[in-house]
């Protein structure tokens, strides 16, 4: 069994086709969660290989933020129904709850990244009959959660179908304005530290990647500088610039473009 225990809500008292899971996970080294939204036609009988689509929170936040801040279910479920994406799954874990945020990188004694490349995904194996090894996976996050998705698909391009961020932070200095707690214990790595980095390193080898930024955000000049970057290295991808902050308004509103995203790369 990958996980010494699992465990979940009872259907009686979850709504909205949210699920609430909680394991011990060998990454964190003690208890990890995971907020699952599960649309009917995913669960129906004879589904196979389910989409898996991963979002990531950012600073301060948990596995609930993206369900119970941005409705990202019911984003999710209004396009199904509209038919512009098949039956998914969203799978919303913590970052693994150290300081203000772990950054979703590797620490002293703490694995945040195999937790989402990995655990995550065998989270929502256990948890949903249709879910498989062959479900394609996808990848997206906001801020230190953009960071997050940007920086572990360009470390395992092989793992995910698509990759997406909102609002990214691109560097790791960057979370010196948020984070009480620092960077001092994270890995020194390159690819821990830049989004470009991580990036660069597996340049034709990439999944499909697009991030956008609002223009009254405190990080939009480091999406457009990570966008320059890109273009000169000839490292295609897709950067979109809207009105809007660092607020779950923004967010709200273009996770409906990451999920459009995510719906063409099922279609080609």
């Amino acid at each position: 069994m990958p996980f010494r225990t699992f465990e979940v809500s009872d259907p009686r008292f979850t709504q909205d086709g949210l699920r609430f899971v909680t394991v011990r996970s060998d990454s964190l080294r003690g208890r990890g969660d995971v907020t699952l939204y599960v649309h009917p036609g995913a669960e129906i009988a004879g589904a196979r290989n389910v989409p898996v689509v991963i979002l990531l929170h950012g600073v301060y936040g948990s596995h609930w933020a993206w369900a119970l801040k941005g409705g990202a279910h019911r984003t999710a479920a209004r396009l199904i129904d509209a038919g512009e994406l098949p039956p998914l799954v969203l799978a919303m874990p913590s970052d693994g709850l150290r300081g203000d945020g772990s950054g979703y990188v590797r620490q002293v004694g703490l694995d945040f990244e195999h937790w989402i490349v990995q655990e995550v995904p065998e989270v929502a194996r256990q948890a949903v009959a249709g879910v498989s090894e062959a479900s394609p996976l996808f990848l997206a996050g906001l801020s230190m959660g953009g960071f997050g998705a940007l920086r572990l698909g360009g470390k395992y391009p092989e793992r995910f179908r698509a990759i997406s961020g909102h609002s990214s932070a691109t560097r790791a200095d960057q979370f010196r304005a948020f984070a009480v707690n620092g960077i001092e214990e994270w890995s020194a790595a390159p690819e821990d530290r830049s989004v470009f980095a991580a990036l660069e390193r597996s340049r034709g080898r990439l999944p499909p990647i697009r991030f956008d930024c609002g223009t009254e955000d405190p990080l939009l000049e480091g999406n457009r500088i990570l966008h320059r970057e890109l273009e000169a290295a000839g490292i295609p991808h897709h950067y979109e610039e809207f009105p809007g902050g660092h607020t779950w308004d923004y967010w709200e509103t273009h996770l409906v473009d990451t999920l459009r995203f995510f719906a063409e790369r099922l279609r080609s």
